[in-house]
């Protein structure tokens, strides 16, 4: 998650300099301008002319200054002694707009348009990533420390739900840790794990380690039974079949002073190694998902 928050707002000024550099680009593009096909087709008809010699042209008058030109102005001013009333001049006939320079209007909205939606874009997708990897610490929703409830509390909706708690704003599953298996536990659990345990209860992040997909419990089985690929895990998550790579990750556990039980959402734990059965839970009713080879 660190790397994470490292190289995504590195993307997202990367595209920003990316998009700023196109933009620049089309300006320059624009202000150079560009022939209409007649245009170049009229040029080309003249091509079979060839130049004249350079020493058969007439040079023409002298360049003239312009302060020969203020100079002789004053003079003619002074001459006459006053000045020359011009008329109105006659108005102008209304000739059509250019189509080419509407045209090169139409694309330069069109190609500014195009950057403000994809810059619009970017901010959003920037936006959304931040937020999701900064989540609100305290009760903001997955990625914060949610505080479930009263221990007491909580081990009766496990009981009222036949084993198993949804909490869905933390996407995990509450159940009960047995206390008799509490001495194994400290062989194979860290701390932030067993601070939930002692108090009775485990907190698992729903996703299968396998390749990601939601794990749902089996009532009748009393596991937890993943239906894209078979894998199975016990009340407590430890592998117990199929092709994940080890037991359901877990989140960091704590229980306050108020005896309110605190999940950690921001801090995902690996789960337990195949092999590791603590519990020693083997499935109590039929398999939802077929039959276990206990790896």
């Amino acid at each position: 998650m660190e790397l994470l928050a490292i190289v995504i707002p590195a993307i997202i000024v990367l595209a920003a300099i990316l998009i700023f550099a196109a933009s620049r680009r089309n300006d320059a593009d624009r202000a150079q301008g560009h022939l209409s096909r007649e245009t170049r087709q009229r040029d080309s008809a003249f091509s079979g002319f060839s130049e004249a010699p350079v020493e058969d042209v007439d040079p023409g008058p002298a360049a003239v200054t312009g302060k020969e030109v203020e100079r002789a102005a004053t003079l003619a001013r002074r001459d006459d002694g006053e000045l020359e009333l011009v008329g109105a001049a006659p108005p102008v006939p209304w000739t059509p707009p250019d189509e080419e320079a509407i045209g090169v209007a139409r694309r330069q909205f069109l190609n500014r348009s195009i950057v403000g939606l994809m810059s619009l874009s970017l901010a959003s997708f920037g936006a959304a990533c931040i937020a999701f990897l900064y989540g609100g610490v305290d009760g903001g929703g997955f990625g914060s420390q949610l505080t479930v409830g009263k221990v007491a509390d909580i081990e009766a909706k496990v009981d009222n739900a036949n084993g198993f708690f949804y909490v869905p704003e933390g996407r995990m599953w509450i159940t009960r840790y047995p206390a008799g298996s509490i001495k194994k536990a400290e062989e194979a659990y860290s701390g932030p794990e067993l601070a939930g345990m002692r108090a009775g209860l485990v907190a698992l992040y729903q996703k299968c380690p396998h390749l990601g997909c939601r794990v749902p419990q089996c009532v009748t089985s009393q596991w937890f039974e993943c239906p894209c690929h078979g894998s199975q895990y016990n009340r407590v998550g430890e592998k117990r079949g199929g092709p994940a790579p080890r037991g359901m990750d877990r989140f960091a556990m704590s229980v306050n002073g108020n005896d309110m039980f605190v999940v950690d959402t921001g801090t995902i734990i690996q789960g337990p190694p195949i092999g590791t059965n603590t519990t020693g839970q083997e499935a109590e009713g039929p398999n939802c998902i077929g039959q276990s080879d206990h790896g």
